[in-house]
């Protein structure tokens, strides 16, 4: 065991090393700075709610849960022990007498249709007790008027902070609040600059090169951090606004994790990491897409290293991957595009082979995975299971697969992390022969992982998750409750 705590030490050290550095010096001008994007990141991360899901649950919902505050604090055992990010829905006051919360009114009130703000801190710090870290869903693209077309609630931070009355001077000049005869703004001349994004059209789109637009969004960021305490954002709606902005703003902020909705194929996501400097991840929908394809319609040969995805564009580092969202899963049909259909019934025999084999692959797979909540609550064994091994080997967001073949309606890979290496075989013809030097850790009808045999695998195959902090100079890594220093000597 102390043996391979020192080599994971050692990778640890040098990933240390190269974090403190990063942050000390400053980038040269042509240098990503990467702010929000850890390297070789070891995280898996939950969507904790699903469309509505703060209501009480009926019919097909009623199986995955209401995910009020209240409730999420029941499960916090079970996901501190197997996740290490969180992602919440937007907990602003929003628009209505109940609101998912995109359509947000006053972002400095945390009081929300997923509950009260002492009910949102509490199970924030219930999370960070657990080394969980929590991700707020941030919406700044648009927002929710106040009582007309045109006019808002203004936002109060506190001490330190201050507080941003936002008017119709800072809405884009091209809203349609200024084109429909039925606004009350319409035809004004009282405006901002022309929208450097796509329109979202029924909220009012802010002007993002406003500077006083761009202060409140500075401080609205930094306050989550500090006051709300929570560790990272999920930017909704980023192909409303240009990239150069939600990089600012994250430069602002400095974010834990940052990850950016963009709708988009490859060519347009790249494009917006090298408008945001790099300082985000983005959710690899591509990926998605050709997942689904492959497995659902037998043609696993897609998986090959398919160049629409992150991984086929050497970008693992910068990609979030996931299988369903609130969005893709229920709120339309979206076609071949989703696992399930619309309102789909997880229970279904041939669903959860598809979506039990799809969580296999991204378990094993470089970037950061998402496990969406329904997924997560239909198949908490099974997917447990697979993150312990993705742990167990180190798998990272920028793991190397090593080799992937595939044949006979069936897909294989082997991926290096940082401690050993994974094998995953998916396909109902996929080889079912324990390769040499392996051991089986996961099957399932149509899926299996295997993990590279050698000196104290067994032992980290609880799937405990490690912390890595620095003592008076010093690094040292806890596991559970046992902190251990560099060359493996348990020193409480």
């Amino acid at each position: 065991m102390k043996k391979v705590l020192l080599t994971i030490s050692v990778v640890i050290l040098c990933a240390c090393i190269g974090s403190l550095r990063a942050e000390t010096n400053a980038p040269q001008d042509d240098q990503p700075t990467n702010i929000g994007v850890p390297a070789e990141c070891e995280d898996v991360m939950l969507q904790a709610f699903y469309w509505d899901s703060y209501k009480p649950q009926t019919g097909t919902d009623s199986k995955y849960g209401r995910t009020k505050w209240i409730d999420l604090l029941k499960d916090t055992a079970a996901i501190n022990a197997n996740f290490d990010v969180v992602w919440f829905p937007p907990s602003a006051k929003a628009d209505g007498t109940e609101s998912v919360g995109y359509n947000h009114k006053k972002l400095s009130n945390q009081n929300s249709s997923w509950g009260t703000k002492g009910s949102l801190v509490k199970l924030i710090d219930a999370l960070h007790a657990g080394n969980t870290k929590v991700l707020a869903d941030i919406v700044i693209n648009h927002r929710a008027n106040k009582s007309n077309w045109c006019d808002f609630e203004e936002d109060t931070f506190g001490e330190g902070y201050g507080s941003f009355q936002l008017t119709e001077a800072h809405i884009c000049s091209d809203d349609e609040c200024f084109t429909k005869s039925s606004s009350t703004c319409y035809g004004s001349t009282t405006h901002g600059a022309k929208d450097t994004g796509s329109n979202f059209d029924g909220l009012r789109d802010l002007d993002h090169s406003n500077a006083y637009v761009q202060d409140w969004a500075k401080t609205y960021l930094r306050w989550m951090l500090d006051s709300m305490k929570y560790d990272g954002f999920r930017h909704d709606m980023t192909l409303g606004f240009h990239g150069q902005y939600l990089g600012m703003y994250n430069e602002a902020a400095r974010p834990y994790l940052s990850v950016s909705e963009l709708w988009e194929g490859i060519a347009r996501q790249k494009q917006h990491l090298v408008e945001c400097n790099y300082n985000t991840m983005v959710f690899d929908f591509q990926q998605k897409y050709v997942l689904h394809r492959a497995i659902v319609g037998g043609s696993y040969s897609l998986l090959l290293k398919n160049t629409n995805s992150f991984r086929g564009q050497g970008l693992e580092r910068y990609a979030v991957t996931f299988i369903d969202n609130h969005d893709t899963f229920e709120r339309d049909s979206y076609g071949s595009n989703q696992f399930g259909g619309q309102y789909c019934d997880l229970s279904n025999a041939t669903t959860k082979s598809n979506i039990l084999q799809a969580h296999a692959y991204l378990m094993a797979m470089p970037g950061v995975p998402c496990v969406f909540w329904p997924h997560w609550k239909s198949y908490q064994n099974e997917i447990n299971a697979m993150i312990a091994v993705r742990k167990a080997a180190g798998i990272h967001s920028e793991s190397v697969v090593l080799e992937e073949t595939s044949a006979n309606r069936a897909y294989s890979a082997t991926v290096q992390g940082h401690k050993c290496k994974v094998i995953v075989r998916v396909g109902k013809n996929r080889d079912k022969n324990t390769p040499v030097g392996y051991t089986k850790k996961v099957e399932g009808t149509d899926y299996a992982m295997y993990i590279e045999s050698g000196e104290g695998v067994e032992n980290v195959l609880s799937g405990q998750k490690s912390e890595k902090f620095m003592k008076d100079g010093r690094l040292f890594i806890r596991v559970g409750e046992q902190v251990y220093d560099m060359t493996g000597k348990l020193t409480k």
